[in-house]
């Protein structure tokens, strides 16, 4: 028998990871593939025929499978082989601090790598934050990249964009250290959430939706992901998305938010000239368990390639373990497979804290 703290642990986990708990959810609510739908649709196709929308809950066009049973987890975590296992001993803990002075002292366009998926954008004067995470979501997962310095000395974001709800880029935490009137960029859904916030200075979009101001446009994009707060509840009350940044400074900032590989990668590429992806990698083994989920180092090369982008940053590593892998792995991993390609050059290798400075 699993003990109390254990089973804690799953309820957590449960929010991640979309084969966990899911049966609890009654069978008209449960997500269900809808590929076969969405053929060979494009992504502009398929988000006019809104074949993305249920009844009461979102669908995800390019899902592989319906999701599994609530013991995938289980399975994972208790009777699964970790050959990572061994590594965890060479994990450290690297607080992090931020050159503000460099940051405020840029007159053009930089992209700071605070931790796990949150990034900084100061494009001009402005400051845009992407799924900011200031503590850990639980105190059962390890933060590894404890914050050095008071969040007071964070500039007040003019944007805060939010890719998905799930707990390690929701962090309602993190978000009632802002002002209340902070604008809010989401895709459809956490009206409650936000409401229960007091900040009710939102966009949301569907995708293809843009915000835009003055020279700015802020476009949510169609991703092959999920998202969910209350296993209870269900999956998919609220909708999830990439962001495409046309800064005001110029250049394209592609932000994958949480995604597995998908046929779309190609089409936004084609679309759109994008100077930087930044991309999601962490959390990606093992395979059976989470390529539905998120990318792996090869799959990530492969989505950089068909994007089309001049230069390639990742995120969502280093900070929490939610894999099977090691925090400090993934950069490894996608050097390996980029130098692989001969795009060595072309990667962005920047640890937490640090800044791209990019016009």
């Amino acid at each position: 028998m699993m003990n109390l703290l254990a089973w804690t642990k799953m309820i957590a986990l449960a929010s991640l990871f979309p084969a966990a708990f899911l049966r609890v959810v009654r069978a008209s609510e449960r997500t269900e593939s809808v590929g076969a739908e969405a053929g060979g649709l494009s992504l502009r196709e398929i988000v006019r025929r809104r074949i993305h929308h249920g009844d009461g809950r979102f669908k995800n066009p390019f899902a592989r499978a319906a999701q599994g049973s609530p013991w995938t987890v289980i399975k994972w975590k208790l009777f699964s082989v970790n050959r990572f296992k061994s590594q965890y001993a060479q994990e450290r803990v690297s607080p992090v601090s931020v050159d503000w002075e460099a940051i405020e002292g840029d007159r053009g366009l930089s992209v700071t790598f605070l931790k796990h998926a949150g990034i900084l954008i100061k494009d001009l004067d402005d400051h845009i934050l992407v799924d900011p995470i200031f503590w850990s979501f639980s105190r059962f997962i390890k933060d590894f990249t404890p914050l050095a310095f008071d969040v007071k000395k964070l500039p007040a974001p003019q944007h805060v964009l939010v890719t998905h709800g799930h707990y390690d880029h929701l962090d309602v935490t993190t978000l009632s250290s802002f002002a209340k009137e902070t604008h809010v960029i989401t895709p459809l859904g956490y009206d409650d959430l936000f409401g229960s916030l007091g900040m009710n200075r939102r966009t949301r979009l569907d995708w293809f939706d843009s915000f835009k101001e003055g020279g700015r446009e802020i476009t949510l994009l169609p991703c092959d992901h999920w998202t969910m707060r209350n296993p209870l509840e269900g999956p998919n009350r609220s909708l999830w998305g990439s962001y495409l940044i046309k800064t005001a400074a110029g250049p394209l900032i592609y932000v994958s938010g949480d995604t597995a590989y998908f046929r779309g990668f190609r089409e936004i590429g084609k679309e759109f000239p994008i100077d930087l992806a930044v991309i999601n990698l962490g959390a990606y083994e093992p395979r059976w368990m989470m390529a539905a989920h998120h990318m792996n180092p090869a799959e990530t090369v492969k989505a950089f390639k068909e994007l089309g982008a001049e230069r390639l940053m990742v995120v969502h590593w280093g900070t929490f373990r939610l894999g099977d892998e090691p925090v400090y792995l993934p950069p490894i991993d996608i050097q390996r497979e980029m130098k692989k390609e001969g795009l060595l050059s072309r990667l962005v290798s920047l640890e937490h804290g640090r800044t791209l400075f990019l016009k």
